[in-house]
């Protein structure tokens, strides 16, 4: 989440940097260009009041229009700047500096010498950027006489100068808002750090109660009001799932107990009521079936009660040597039934219980020897695969249908094709409650050509909320 809502911070925070650094630079150009308007104005005036009282004289030269040609040489070699007073037709001049210019043809130059023959001074020559290296600023001014405009005085300045104000300017203004931006960035890291802070402990909260850990809590500190208010609500929610869950497995162990002394006398009065009656009543061996059926259901309810609600007991395990003993142990029983038991057990190590991964595996490897026929073969490998260790189970069994596949582990849940074989339906629910408790889990797929292949994945390293053996 937080990849996702930083972009969208860090981008609305350029944006209104942008927003006011756009007009503050074109603020800072005007401000830069209209100072050196206000000084190339005050020259202009200063050159028309000179030129108000030449005159011309046939046959010599003026005094004042010495001066004035004077003034505009000196201004010219000090600043660099092209000055001239030129006469209403643009092309007479009465003094200029350097001697070849004119007046413009076009552009800036031709509308500023238009302005000031209207009478009016330049106020507002066109922006110059840093980046029109050929940029000239013109102003020019009216020479008024018994008021008529005569003549008008004009002023071309380079504009390097101003150009490199502004860009000097710029420059302030871009390290102004890149640091304004690294600490908006700084901020945002912050903010989202304190508002998500919360959602990620809720979030490995939650996960750690799906997975089976439902002691897991949050601890309500930090973050918004909402945040906090919500991970108190989230406990609370916790706390009445764990206590209905731990009802309910103190009810099905307390009934799985309660119903084995009934069940023990009544199997018991059956024995003596079969004493009265002819050797061989089918009815009396159906009850003997029935009865020992139902025993077995209640050991496997309380085997399941006690496997969800035992903590594993994690400690690092050769699951490769676990594996073998389990085979070889299993081995006289698959002899019995014609069935050929193998195993490629190499060394493997995982965390586990190793108490709780036998007793998972017995019950998948006894499923697997009831439903595989005689002369077919059942595996067990073990393997590694990065972070987590795998024992694989396959039989060479009648297998199970799509549809199967998706209910198969479910409690009391059993093929209808397989009614008649013994058993109560739990053995792989046991297997899954026992593997959950270490972070493991149990998953079933088709095995070709026939029969059911069955994965038993333990982490290789210990789960970082699982309590660690000692």
């Amino acid at each position: 989440m937080r990849t996702r809502l930083l972009p969208l911070l860090i981008v609305l925070m350029a944006g209104v940097l942008l927003a006011l650094g756009f007009p503050l630079a074109v603020s800072i150009a005007a401000a830069h260009q209209q100072k050196v308007v206000v000084d190339r104005i005050d020259d202009t005036v200063r050159f028309a009041a000179l030129a108000q009282f030449v005159t011309e004289e046939p046959g010599r030269i003026n005094e004042r229009g010495s001066t004035l040609k004077d003034q505009l040489n000196r201004y010219h070699d000090t600043y660099g700047i092209n000055a001239g007073v030129f006469y209403r037709d643009g092309r007479r001049f009465m003094a200029r500096s350097p001697e070849n210019w004119t007046v413009p043809l076009g552009g800036a130059g031709r509308q500023a010498f238009r302005e000031a023959l209207s009478g009016r001074r330049s106020q507002d020559p066109p922006q110059v950027w840093p980046w029109q290296d050929d940029g000239r600023l013109v102003v020019a001014s009216p020479v008024v006489r018994d008021g008529d405009v005569v003549a008008v005085v004009l002023t071309d300045s380079p504009t390097g100068q101003l150009r490199a104000g502004v860009l000097r300017g710029w420059l302030l203004i871009a390290a102004g808002e890149s640091a304004a931006m690294l600490l908006a960035v700084g901020a945002a890291f912050r903010l989202t750090g304190w508002v998500l802070r919360p959602v990620r402990v809720l979030d490995a909260a939650t996960h750690d109660i799906a997975t089976g850990q439902l002691n897991s809590r949050v601890a309500v500190a930090g973050g918004p009001p909402e945040l906090r208010r919500l991970a108190r609500s989230f406990n609370e929610m916790a706390d009445n799932v764990e206590e209905v869950l731990e009802q309910q497995r103190a009810f099905v162990a307390d009934a799985s107990h309660q119903l084995r002394n009934p069940l023990a006398a009544l199997l018991l009065r059956i024995e003596l009521l079969a004493l009265e009656l002819p050797d061989g009543n089918e009815e009396i061996a159906s009850v003997r079936t029935e009865g020992k059926r139902l025993s077995q259901v209640l050991d496997d309810l309380l085997d399941l009660a006690l496997a969800e609600h035992t903590s594993a007991a994690l400690e690092l395990t050769d699951i490769g040597e676990l594996a073998a003993e389990r085979v070889a142990a299993w081995r006289p029983l698959a002899e019995e039934k014609g069935v050929r038991l193998t195993g490629n057990t190499s060394a493997v190590t995982a965390w586990v219980d190793p108490i709780a991964l036998s007793s998972a595996l017995d019950a998948v490897v006894d499923n697997a020897l009831k439903f595989t026929p005689p002369d077919e073969v059942v595996t067990v490998a073990v393997a590694s695969h990065g972070n987590t260790s795998t024992i694989v189970i396959t039989d060479g069994g009648p297998g199970l249908s799509d549809e199967e596949l998706v209910r198969i582990g479910d409690r009391f849940w059993r093929s209808g094709r397989h009614q008649n074989v013994k058993g109560s339906g739990l053995g792989l629910s046991i297997s899954r409650a026992l593997l959950s408790a270490g972070g493991g889990t149990i998953s079933y797929d088709h095995h070709e050509p026939r029969g059911l292949t069955v994965t038993l994945s333990v982490p290789r390293t210990p789960p970082a909320a699982l309590p660690r053996a000692d």
